[in-house]
Parts: C-alpha cells; sequence; structure tokens
C-alpha cells in the first residue's frame, strides 16, 4: 500500500512535463479471467485493502475504506455473482478526521469466535491521531446487529497509527498481530491478552529495521526532495516446514528482512535483501511456500517486480541477497502494487492494470497468464498527496488482492472503482500440496496451525 504520509511530500513535488495526451482507459481483460461481479463502494480514493475468509461456511469479505469513509465495509459473497454489501462501519465524527482512515482489513478466529482487524492512520492535529487499529467481533454474521468493538489499540507516544498489519496463527498457537509503527520497529500484539484488556493492549514484542538500514532515498521520477523511511512497509508472516521456524518477512527502509519469530522475546535476523538496484527501501515481500523464492515491489513508477532467490542468504553462502533472479511488470509505464502467491501463480492488484496473473514456476522466466482491467482511468491520474488527493502518478487502481483457497475465488479492490470478484479458467480452488509444496499461504488455518508445526504448546504469560 502507498505510504499516504510520506508519499506526499515527494509526490507534490513531481515536475509535471508536457506529455502525450493521457492513453484512453483500458477496458476488458483475458479471454481466461471471468469477470463474476463488481460492487462500487464511493468513488475517488475511497477503498483500500481488503480480505476474504477461507471457511465457505462464512462467506464474507473485508474492505478497508479511507477518507470520508474512514472504516471498513462487510460484503456477504454466498453467491459471488450476486454479493450484496451487510455492514457498514465509520469511524466516530468521520468528517473531523484527516489522514488515510482504514487501510486494510483482516479476519482472524480465536477460541471459536470471528474477528476483524483494521488498521487506521490519521495525521497529527486530527482525531484518533494516535490511533492504530480497532478489533470488531463479527461472530454473529449474518446478524450484523451484534457485531461489536473488543479493542482499540493506540500507540500515543508513535501518532500517525499503523499503515499495515498482518494476522498470523504462530506455531505455538498463539494469534499474533503484526503491525507497522511510525518508527522503525514492528510491533507484535497477542490477540487473547488485547481483546481480554491488557493495559499494554497485548504487546509483546517488535521486529527491528537492522541498525544503518534507515536512510533518507530518492526514489525515481521524483527530481526533487527526499522520502525518509524508517520503518516497514509491509510484511507476511510464514512458517517455515524445513527448519520447523516462524519467519517474518518485511519491506522496509534499505530493502527486505527475515527474520526467525519463532521465539518473539528472542527475534533473530536470518537474511536480508540489501543493496540491489534501484532498491532504496521494500514494499511488498511476499515469499514463495516453502520459503525459498520472494516476489517483492518497491513502491515507484517503472519498478517492476522483482522475483529472488532466497536460499543463498538462508544457507549462509551470503551475508544478503543483492541481485533478483528475474523481474516481471504488466505495463513498464506503470506500477504493480500488492500480491498473493498461490503456487505457481502470483496474483497481483496492479494499480492501473488492474487484475494481473502470472506463473513463477519457472522463477527466472515468469510468464502473464492472465488480466483484467478494473481502473476505469486514464493514465497518470492518480494520487497526488494530502490534502488534495488528486493529481498525475500511476498510484490509481488496483489496491488490495485476496484468493480464497477452498474454491479459487479471487477478490481485487480497486481504489476507484470498489470490489471485483473473479474466476480463472483451470483454478477452482489451491492446496500447495497439490504443487509439491507446503500447503501454506497468506490464509490461515485457525483451527489447526501452520502445516508441518508441531502440536502448539501453551506459552507461559509473562
Amino acid at each position: 500500500m502507498i505510504r499516504v504520509g510520506t508519499l506526499a511530500l515527494a509526490l507534490s513535488a513531481i515536475a509535471i512535463q508536457a506529455q502525450d495526451p493521457p492513453k484512453l482507459d483500458k477496458v476488458g481483460g483475458s479471454n481466461n479471467v471471468h469477470l463474476l461481479s463488481h460492487v462500487p463502494l464511493g468513488g475517488y480514493f475511497r477503498v483500500a485493502d481488503a480480505d476474504l475468509e477461507q471457511e465457505m461456511s462464512r462467506p464474507y469479505a473485508y474492505v478497508g475504506q479511507i477518507r470520508d469513509r474512514a472504516g471498513f465495509t462487510i460484503i456477504d459473497i454466498k453467491d459471488p455473482s450476486n454479493p450484496k454489501v451487510l455492514y457498514k462501519w465509520r469511524i466516530e465524527n468521520y468528517e473531523l478526521h484527516q489522514g488515510d482512515g482504514g487501510l486494510r482489513a483482516k479476519y482472524f478466529k480465536l477460541h471459536g469466535r470471528y474477528y476483524v482487524a483494521v488498521c487506521y492512520q490519521f495525521l497529527q492535529g486530527s482525531p484518533d491521531a494516535d490511533l492504530g487499529a480497532i478489533i470488531y467481533d463479527v461472530t454473529s454474521l449474518p446478524d450484523t446487529s451484534k457485531i461489536k468493538v473488543v479493542a482499540r489499540i493506540t500507540a500515543p507516544s508513535l501518532p500517525g497509527g499503523f499503515h499495515n498489519l498482518f494476522v498470523y496463527k504462530h506455531s505455538d498457537g498463539r494469534v499474533l498481530l503484526f503491525t507497522t509503527t511510525t518508527s522503525n520497529v514492528a510491533n507484535i500484539y497477542d490477540m487473547e491478552k488485547t481483546i481480554a484488556g491488557d493495559k499494554d493492549f497485548g504487546l509483546i514484542g517488535t521486529v527491528p529495521i537492522p541498525q544503518g538500514s534507515a536512510h533518507k532515498e530518492v526514489l525515481p521520477g521524483f527530481d526533487q526532495g527526499q522520502i525518509a523511511i524508517s520503518g516497514y512497509h509491509d510484511f507476511a508472516v510464514q512458517y517455515d516446514p524445513a527448519t520447523h521456524q516462524d519467519k517474518f518477512y518485511g519491506g522496509g527502509a534499505g530493502g527486505y528482512y527475515v527474520y526467525d519469530v519463532t521465539h518473539t522475546d528472542q527475534i533473530k535476523l536470518v537474511t536480508s535483501i540489501v543493496g540491489s538496484a534501484g532498491v532504496g527501501w521494500g514494499h511488498t515481500f511476499t515469499p514463495t511456500p516453502d520459503g525459498a523464492f520472494a516476489v517483492t515491489e518497491t513502491e515507484y513508477q517503472w519498478a517492476p517486480l522483482r522475483i529472488y532467490d532466497l536460499r543463498p542468504g538462508l544457507e549462509g553462502k551470503v551475508q544478503a541477497v543483492t541481485q533478483p533472479v528475474s523481474v516481471w511488470n504488466s505495463d513498464w509505464n506503470d506500477l504493480a502494487h500488492n500480491h498473493e502467491i498461490r503456487w505457481p501463480y502470483v496474483f497481483v492488484s496492479a494499480y492501473e492494470d488492474g487484475l494481473q496473473i502470472f506463473n513463477m514456476q519457472d522463477a527466472a522466466h515468469p510468464k502473464t497468464i492472465g488480466w483484467y482491467y478494473t481502473c476505469e482511468c486514464q493514465h497518470a491520474t492518480g494520487f497526488g498527496g494530502l490534502p488534495q488527493w488528486t493529481g498525475h502518478s500511476i498510484y490509481n487502481g488496483a489496491f488490495g488482492i485476496m484468493v480464497r483457497n477452498a474454491d479459487g475465488l479471487i477478490m481485487i479492490t480497486d481504489s476507484n472503482t470498489g470490489a471485483w470478484f473473479f474466476k480463472l479458467d483451470g483454478f477452482s480452488g489451491w492446496n500447495g500440496e497439490d504443487w509439491g509444496m507446503p500447503n501454506i499461504s497468506s490464509a490461515q488455518d485457525w483451527d489447526h496451525g501452520p502445516p508441518g508445526a508441531p502440536a502448539p504448546h501453551k506459552v507461559a504469560s509473562k
């Protein structure tokens, strides 16, 4: 996702040069990608990242919403070809708030109940400037009358909120929430403690940016000003059956970092991707199911997704990985954004280029296999910084992406046009074992924990 508060300064400094007339809107898609439905959710830059429940008996999608819709929306997708908006929650006194709003929604299950965590960012001087995340109990769905807020996580010493979050079923049985902060660490919260009202909101640890990695980086395409990136932007957490480790994959200042978070009070840096040409800071970092490769993004126009072989770093053959094995982009004038791996496929929310799907079975030669354009926009008419929002950038269009493993349903959230649901020919569901891989993805098994992990043991409270 865009680090809106940080990008604003740089985007306002872009020199607008004489250009050819904007390209016409890209429309339609490939013959093998089928649009099931489309749900408009508010217009220009009102929609952020999203999540899908993985149990077919709970057919719900959760969409983060921003600006004057700061909060989240629940969509009933029992019939994906005929979805229905079921519920909308907005921050209290939303008209007084300035900033992004609800940037990402992630659901989880704990002790038989279902919850949604939504991260928020509001500017200093605005109400809730110290608000990081809100946890909602949504167990009662489809009955929305019993939805309730069960916790609000604030960070008074670090105003500016949480830009991103990831909820993970740890191998020790705990449900952990990893969040960005406005400092150089990611926070780790134990959701059981958070919901129980712990005075520290269940904070049990942090993941740092390695010393010396934070610096100012001039992003290509910005001819004035500098963006100071000091912390994490995005991350994934995933179990590694081969090493019996829970691993944190974080993109942030200086590059990308892999930490062993098996013991959350004794985390250890495993390897990193730093010094790679064109990568001053990491945005999104997504490992393959076996953790051998990773697809990464850094956030500037013309930047491709870079694919790295992590094994030399994981095996201790090099101190840090520095070169990708390949790169991929849908349109080299644009920028690909967030992505989900369901090996060998990578599903991408590609801003102006909508849904894009490529095959990385041969990691050195990724191949596009399908697409559908959702932006319905002209080229370079996207986000222009706060407070005006509109501008002349390529930060526009497809924002979030999620896949339901049980049936292969694909969801895109587009910052302008809302939520879209698709099916890909030949992709009727995903299980990593069918591809000779661990059955591991961003989708969590809340009842059993990570595949291949030993039976969870109770962690002593501190």
